[in-house]
């Protein structure tokens, strides 16, 4: 059995209208431990609410969803989640926003102090432990959700658009960053993107996303080896067919 397994999952919401809009439709996904997934597709494809499935934050109004062979009821701290606005606690340090998790899972104070130190090491924060989020870049916040996201040790890391807000030399940093946590620590990420390059530039596979219900169209699996050249021919070819199958471009 696969890591992840979506069977004929489909969500249904109601608008403020009492209008019932189907979200999902019949969305039937295999993902293996330790890929790199990114879901990619216009805004309104649905990309945001699969994820959300997956995290348990929603449940599906039809179909299955497992993770790590076990449905998906809620919830978990082995489903890590980083979202693109931060979420970041303003009154807390960046180190007790890293250990947050941490002491729900009741974790002692020192075990907490052990891990925060190992994961704002791995993210290069490790001189911003007592600074608070307002003083620090949005960069560095983004930085500090990925490391709160791993601290727990989760099995699958959700990331929704976790870059978008960033400009260009911030987001290649990142992105180059969370290829190195990927490859160093193998966990399986799936990762919502509406941006093309990005999705290329960091998946081994891409989900690709219809709107209006959001279905899934392409599963593409990215051969292209690392370190990977958005001026390469190879490159080039995957983004022209990802972009005349989605019907836009994106600016990167």
């Amino acid at each position: 059995m696969s890591f992840i397994e979506c069977a004929g999952l489909g969500h249904r919401y109601e608008s403020a209208l009492g209008q019932s809009n189907q979200a999902l439709s019949a969305v039937s996904l295999s993902i293996q431990a330790g890929e790199f997934v990114c879901l990619l597709g216009p805004s309104g494809c649905g990309k945001t609410t699969l994820l959300n499935l997956l995290a348990g934050f929603l449940s599906p109004s039809e179909g299955q969803l497992s993770v790590g062979g076990l449905p998906v009821r809620g919830p978990s701290p082995q489903r890590g989640v980083v979202f693109q606005d931060y979420s970041l606690f303003p009154w807390l340090t960046v180190a007790d926003n890293v250990a947050f998790g941490l002491r729900m899972k009741g974790l002692s104070a020192a075990q907490c102090s052990t891990v925060v130190a190992s994961h704002l090491a791995l993210v290069g924060l490790e001189s911003a432990a007592r600074r608070y989020p307002f003083e620090l870049s949005g960069g560095m916040k983004q930085r500090v959700a990925i490391a709160r996201a791993l601290a727990p040790d989760p099995d699958v890391l959700l990331m929704d658009e976790p870059f978008a807000a960033l400009d260009a030399m911030t987001r290649g940093s990142l992105q180059e960053q969370l290829l190195q946590i990927h490859e160093s620590q193998g966990k399986t990420v799936v990762f919502v993107t509406h941006n093309i390059g990005e999705a290329i530039l960091l998946g081994t596979r891409i989900l690709v996303l219809s709107p209006n219900p959001g279905r899934v169209v392409e599963d593409l699996k990215v051969d292209l080896p690392r370190p990977r050249r958005r001026t390469s021919t190879q490159f080039n070819a995957l983004y022209e067919h990802l972009t005349e199958l989605i019907g836009f471009e994106t600016v990167d």
